[in-house]
């Protein structure tokens, strides 16, 4: 389809700009759309969040909302062996040159001559993304193709068109939009039909209950009549039928005298659904159509215990229901692309999905484009995680192309963030600055937090590992540089001898008597600190119930791995079972925003001093995902992409696991008991470690002992191992 100037264009759509780095490739045989690289994320992203409605009422995003570039200049240079019949599609207003000379109107079909041509087209759109799609036989356009916005394009002396030095060209976005039709404005998620349990048919009211969590639209079947129709939503029973304070409502005012089926605007978080009519208004019956990413997992969990396999199954559900446009917070309240609930999406999806284009698409919304004039969602710790998640990213999937071609957007952010510093080159909170670190009562976050200075030493490094793959020799040294003087200051300026543990904050130069979790939890993981210090705050801060608790899932996500960091496994099965297992043993058909089990019956759903305000399904309560495969199967890369990688089971006090976790071009299946270790990986060179109290055998491989009980074997790509031991 032809889109003629002005107009208008249909919104709602997603998918992800599947970004390259690479000189100019040789043609390839299959179209795609394309487009300037993050604008249909930031687009995208505009539309999905605000979506939002609270009882009916719009309630956009409190932070600043950027937009996509509505020029875009395409081209490429191709040189062809045989002249060729093009076919042109394209969303906007656009004009077309074969080497600079314009084809007059907006052609639909183009002759390139044989040799060599520059093709480009120059597209506006304001409603949408510009967006192009070219096929022939080797003019065809993909991520090799590239855009700009700049429009630096001159009549020289000669009458020739020639580029002004100073025009920025990268590589086209793209993804799998594969033919003409599937414009990228107008793609929608998948939804299909669900019918609810059980049905409460009182009077001119229904309540219905589709039996779980689920996300989509409400459908009304055979409306008829006039008067009106309200439809409540709830996640509970009791938010149904609290029509005063539900959170998510819809109004009808009907004069319909046919029979109609009719569909709900917005998409809505519930498991009940209250519907109440007046007047002459009738209805036959109620459905819903069930809305979701079809992305297939990649990744499993099971073991000898009933319960956390429930758990695990229950994590899997509520990650999927949030895996949407992009990963967002939680399905009924929010929906909004929250940085640090979306740095945990991040590491869960590697391992059940892998799916690294909403990886990416999340990353580049939350980003939006410069100058920067606030924390991504105004949080401090938010715009860390950001970058942390970068890092981790690339360890994950080894794509180099998406920091190159970042990486002067994260200069800029980072950039932002060390002119925030204060006289001592600590992160404090300044006017505009939210410092959120947790929903905890009573949290201090005045003066120099430790926590702040963690995350952004963690940021700083991942700067000087994407100044490398960026060819910045300058920043690597001047981010490496100040990455060390940083963590230097953290220790010298936060740790306690007396308490062994890091503190809380320095205020006014002097460290505050505060202790809690969060810096010293991370450092456990980002191995900041030493054997020694490790053990000395797992006894000091974790295991000590004078250290105030952790009561959301968010928290406790990080909690439990420094935990599993330490080889507590046992510890954190216990500790899943009674968060977790709690919420099940409550009916949690999906994992709640927070749970504290001291809360009796309707108390569990108010947050926010609203009696409903809780998410009873969040993104990061899903955190078993994520703590099951890389801590209890053990397996995560050592170098990026899986080239090399570790499989180190703890069964944690179980019988035995099994599982599989995904990999950029494959899987890792691992199995576990008390007595038999079985590993197999479709890629790249693992390390199996394991203890043993015996001398344990294998076939087909070499163990090596390394002291202490602790073996090592060599996995191969493609190999099965099994190996006969007896756990420690």
């Amino acid at each position: 389809m032809i889109f003629k100037p002005f107009k208008r264009l249909l919104a709602a759509g997603f998918l992800f700009s599947s970004l390259a780095m690479s000189e100019i490739a040789s043609a390839q045989s299959k179209a795609t759309w394309i487009w300037y690289p993050g604008d249909f994320e930031i687009w995208l992203g505009n539309n999905m969040q605000n979506r939002r409605t609270e009882r009916a009422s719009f309630f956009p995003p409190f932070w600043k909302l950027d937009s996509h570039y509505p020029l875009i200049d395409f081209h490429k240079d191709f040189d062809l062996p045989a002249a060729e019949e093009v076919d042109l599609f394209v969303e906007g207003q656009y004009n077309v040159k074969i080497d600079g000379k314009a084809i007059s109107g907006f052609p639909k079909h183009i002759r390139i001559p044989a040799g060599k041509h520059k093709l480009s087209l120059k597209v506006f759109n304001q409603a949408s993304v510009p967006a192009i799609y070219v096929k022939g036989n080797k003019v065809v356009s993909d991520d090799s193709w590239l855009v700009t916005f700049e429009d630096k394009e001159w009549i020289d002396e000669t009458g020739k068109v020639s580029d002004k030095s100073g025009t920025t060209w990268l590589n086209a976005g793209s993804w799998n939009f594969n033919t003409p039709q599937s414009t990228p404005s107008r793609f929608k998620l998948a939804t299909k039909p669900q019918s609810a349990v059980s049905v409460q048919r009182n009077g001119k009211s229904l309540l219905l209950d589709f039996g779980k969590e689920t996300f989509g639209y409400i459908k009304l079947h055979g409306l008829t009549g006039k008067g009106n129709a309200n439809i409540y939503y709830g996640e509970s029973k009791e938010e149904a039928l609290a029509t005063e304070t539900c959170e998510t409502l819809d109004h009808l005012e009907l004069n319909q005298g046919a029979k109609k089926d009719s569909v709900m605007d917005l998409t809505k978080a519930f498991r009940y659904v209250n519907v109440q009519y007046d007047g002459t208004v009738s209805l036959d019956s109620v459905s819903m159509l069930y809305e979701y990413l079809p992305v297939a997992d990649r990744g499993g969990f099971r073991c000898s215990d009933d319960e956390i396999n429930k758990i695990y199954d229950v994590a899997k559900y509520t990650f999927h229901l949030n895996t949407r446009e992009f990963f967002i917070d939680g399905i009924k309240r929010d929906r909004w692309i929250w940085s640090g609930d979306a740095y945990q999406s991040y590491l869960m999806n590697y391992y059940l999905l892998f799916d690294s284009p909403t990886v990416t698409r999340t990353l580049l919304a939350n980003r939006g484009k410069d100058p920067v004039t606030s924390h991504i969602n105004t949080i401090m710790d938010y715009t860390f995680y950001w970058f942390i998640g970068i890092n981790d990213y690339y360890q994950y999937t080894g794509d180099k192309s998406f920091i190159k071609q970042f990486y002067p957007r994260m200069q800029s952010l980072m950039e932002y963030c060390l002119s925030r510093r204060n006289k001592n080159g600590m992160m404090e909170g300044l006017a505009g600055d939210w410092v959120f670190i947790d929903w905890a009562e009573g949290l201090s976050k005045k003066g120099e937090v430790s926590f702040e200075q963690i995350l952004l030493a963690r940021s700083l490094e991942t700067m000087a590992t994407s100044a490398e793959i960026a060819g910045d020799t300058e920043g690597k040294a001047k981010y490496g540089q100040l990455a060390v003087e940083l963590k230097s200051k953290i220790f010298k300026n936060y740790w306690n001898d007396q308490k062994k543990a890091l503190v809380h904050s320095m205020v006014d130069g002097k460290q505050t008597e505060n202790v809690t979790r969060y810096a010293n939890m991370f450092s456990i993981f980002f191995n900041y600190f030493n054997e020694d210090q490790k053990q000395a705050v797992k006894q000091s801060v974790l295991l000590n119930d004078k250290i105030q608790k952790i009561t959301t899932p968010y928290m406790r996500f990080y909690e439990l791995e420094a935990l599993c960091a330490l080889g507590e496994q046992a510890y954190v099965t216990k500790e899943m079972k009674d968060y977790w297992g709690g919420m099940l043993k409550l009916g949690a058909t999906s994992f709640w925003e927070e749970y504290n089990p001291d809360k009796k019956g309707a108390e569990h759903y108010a947050m926010y001093g609203r009696p409903f305000g809780k998410s009873l399904c969040h993104a990061w309560g899903a955190s078993p995902l994520y703590l099951l495969g890389k801590y209890y199967l053990g397996v995560q890369p050592t170098s990026p992409g899986y080239n090399t990688y570790v499989v180190e089971p703890n069964l944690g006090g179980l019988k035995w696991i099994e599982g599989k976790v995904p990999t950029p071009k494959g899987e890792i299946s691992v199995y576990a008991s008390t007595s038999q270790i079985k590993v197999k990986g479709d890629e790249g060179t693992g390390t199996l470690r394991f203890k043993s109290k015996s001398k344990p055998s294998v076939k087909g491989g070499r163990i090596s002992a390394k002291g202490n009980g602790t073996y090592e074997l060599t996995v191969e790509k493609g190999k099965d191992y099994t190996v006969s031991y007896s756990s420690i």
